[in-house]
């Protein structure tokens, strides 16, 4: 099963990843969320290793590189997700290190080397996240960061209907679940906190901080009921991304 939803999903993004050029990425980190120049979970970047888990078209990276990064790694399961950030970095006077891999195998990335390893809503789609963590861990040096994004584990439980918020799903349903982006298939996981929090724990990572918080122009934005999955109104009453930032012991 994990190697079907591997290969659909890569199929699916090889697709439609020029539909998805430069969208979330760093200082963004996720929907109707703070963005890192208000929350600073980086720090000083300057001469620090970076590893990019679900690189996408690069963007990220560039980020980091523009802020003093000395190496700019990235992985990405999406042969054209590779290839545009490849050519967006080297176009932007960069030459990263860049693998196109599912993100639960190591296609050569080094251990104990990165002082940061990073994920901007894409760590989410992995379908191991024990390995996925363990591998994370591997390639940290000791006292390195995580810092990751995806959505909120509540979003999925929560609809709009006739100008009302209802809880219409199930927090503990964490089988995988097909959903179409731009016309192609695409399976996911809904995860719950502690399908996060103890995986970690487990690799030898301390949570250091959970961001989930609604940034501040939504909270003040209008009222308006929408039935899109990523509603503003949801976003008034609870987040709909979180952020984690972990260190290795």
């Amino acid at each position: 099963m994990q190697d079907k939803i591997l290969k659909q999903n890569k199929e699916a993004w090889d697709a439609i990843a020029d539909d998805w050029f430069g969208t979330t990425a760093l200082p963004i980190y996720g929907v109707f969320i703070p963005t890192e120049t208000e929350l600073s979970l980086f720090g000083d970047v300057k001469g620090k290793r970076l590893l990019d888990i679900g690189c996408g078209s690069g963007h990220s990276l560039k980020y980091h590189g523009d802020n003093g990064a000395s190496e700019l790694w990235g992985i990405d399961i999406s042969t054209k997700q590779i290839e545009n950030a490849n050519r967006f970095l080297q176009e932007s006077g960069y030459t990263p290190k860049l693998f196109n891999s599912p993100m639960e195998i190591n296609p050569g990335i080094p251990a104990d080397y990165f002082d940061i390893v990073y994920s901007i809503y894409a760590l989410g789609w992995t379908v191991d996240i024990e390995r996925t963590f363990r591998l994370i861990s591997a390639y940290l040096k000791k006292d390195g960061v995580l810092i990751f994004s995806w959505d909120h584990p509540f979003l999925s439980c929560v609809d709009t209907e006739d100008d009302r918020l209802i809880f219409n799903g199930n927090y503990f349903e964490t089988e995988p679940f097909t959903f179409q982006k731009d016309g192609n298939d695409l399976f996911a996981y809904n995860r719950k906190f502690s399908d996060y929090i103890n995986p970690l724990a487990r690799a030898g990572f301390a949570v250091e901080v959970l961001v989930e918080e609604t940034d501040k122009a939504a909270l003040e934005g209008g009222g308006e009921f929408r039935s899109n999955y990523y509603s503003p109104v949801k976003a008034k009453r609870f987040p709909l991304s979180f952020i984690i930032k972990a260190r290795k012991l």
